[in-house]
């Protein structure tokens, strides 16, 4: 067994002639004593959300524990069986529930109107991971989507209770991820950066002396906004702070025309994108809203739009042309599990092992506008799968269980030292390290 007393830096550089420099990836010389020491490989995390959720009857098995039959729309993940977990009856309580307008809480826990007074807003499951991470990499986390979205599909929410912005251009987001920048422009940026920074300073001693005469209401108000400013400025730091060190070299090319395909011909990219970022440490935390299909399907072949179908009223042919729709998202979630298990890692696990990867939604049964027991998938991240689990539900008695348990346990296994987030009443039991 190969021990060593230091070891290498994470941010380790190869340097050449003329001052080139190239990033290294995650070595075993990495990794302090043997080289099945995990301290220093991080887990990541990918959250996965479909705006309308998915036909119940084809998701949910009816079976619980371990031999449990498959149903139609998880019948693509048969190969990962015993790589994730499948959850029933876990929702958001009152909290989350509002129609399509609870399709915003899928990872907050509640409704961004409900979030007033709370220290930390209805700030996201991916967003408290993403503090955590901190400036360790160049993203502290990336909010991706499939194409245009509203408040009310958003997935990530900051803590001042704050929408994100969602990256959908596919070229964009392989530039800032892979595309070296121009000397000139990285000068020109360092500017911008200083001058924003200048100017929130000016703000910052504005508000503490505004602070002070206004009223509780508005002190509530401008905490929160005081709150964004402050995120704003530690994303600017983070952003100048990287400017001098080189983004990681890939051996992937995007189609030329890859804006201009259909979603069905989209989504895969922006997987494989997610996958290289996770891979390059570029970040550990990605959002990734696939809801955007658009009135055609998205080249799927089906006759009707998405949200037509989802309202299907228990049509036997609306659901079929639906479950074509929802059976793609799970092949692809199933594909992204792929790239990941393809990549090996100085712990002697694999990315996928070193990933929590959730995929769900807010919306439990998009055609009653139901927010109630909601779908959930967790794959991988160190967690022993391979059962479908079936959670408590006694309205009358009040114990219900709160799909923020899961989350919970998800930031803990993520280096959270945390037992509450959101609605949360504990972690969630069942669900243990392998």
């Amino acid at each position: 067994m190969y021990y060593q007393t230091k070891p290498l830096n994470r941010r380790t550089f190869l340097r050449g002639i003329a001052g080139a420099s190239l990033s290294l990836p995650f070595l075993d010389a990495m990794v302090l004593g043997s080289v099945s020491n995990t301290a220093l490989v991080p887990i990541r995390m990918v959250c996965v959300g479909t705006g309308l959720g998915f036909v119940p009857e084809l998701f949910f098995p009816r079976e619980t524990g371990r031999s449990y039959e498959l149903p139609v729309l998880l019948k693509p993940l048969a190969r990962h069986r015993n790589g994730f977990s499948v959850f029933s009856q876990l929702d958001h309580g009152t909290e989350g529930v509002g129609g399509h307008g609870g399709v915003h809480a899928y990872l907050t826990g509640l409704l961004s109107k409900n979030s007033r007074g709370l220290p930390e807003a209805n700030i996201s499951l991916d967003q408290k991971a993403a503090q955590f991470v901190g400036v360790q990499t160049r993203f502290q986390s990336l909010q991706l989507a499939s194409g245009g979205s509203d408040a009310n599909n958003t997935l990530s929410w900051s803590s001042a209770g704050v929408a994100l912005p969602q990256l959908a251009n596919l070229r964009m987001i392989n530039s800032l991820l892979f595309r070296k920048t121009d000397p000139s422009q990285i000068r020109q940026l360092k500017g911008v950066y200083t001058d924003h920074l200048s100017i929130l300073d000016l703000v910052k001693t504005d508000a503490d002396r505004l602070m002070r005469k206004v009223g509780e209401r508005d002190k509530e108000k401008l905490d929160r906004y005081f709150t964004s400013v402050r995120e704003v400025e530690k994303k600017l730091i983070q952003s100048k702070e990287w400017l001098d060190r080189p983004k990681p070299s890939v051996d992937y090319q995007l189609p030329p025309d890859a804006d201009g395909l259909t979603f069905s011909e989209r989504i895969p990219l922006y997987y494989d994108l997610m996958a290289l970022a996770l891979q390059t440490d570029s970040t550990r935390v990605i959002t990734f809203a696939s809801n955007d299909i658009g009135h055609d399907a998205g080249g799927l072949g089906v006759t009707r739009g998405y949200h037509q179908l989802t309202h299907h009223g228990k049509v036997e042919s609306y659901i079929e042309e639906l479950a074509i729709i929802e059976r793609f998202h799970t092949t692809q979630f199933s594909r992204f599990l792929d790239l990941l298990k393809s990549v090996d890692e100085p712990n002697g696990k694999s990315l996928f092992d070193n990933t929590m990867s959730l995929l769900g939604s807010g919306m439990g049964n998009a055609s009653s506008h139901s927010n109630k027991n909601l779908p959930l998938i967790l794959a991988g991240g160190g967690f022993r799968h391979g059962e479908h689990k079936l959670y408590a539900k006694d309205k009358g008695r009040g114990t219900e269980t709160r799909a923020a348990n899961l989350f919970v346990s998800m930031l803990q296994r993520f280096g959270l030292e945390i037992n509450q987030f959101s609605s949360s009443t504990g972690t969630l039991t069942g669900l243990e390290l392998a």
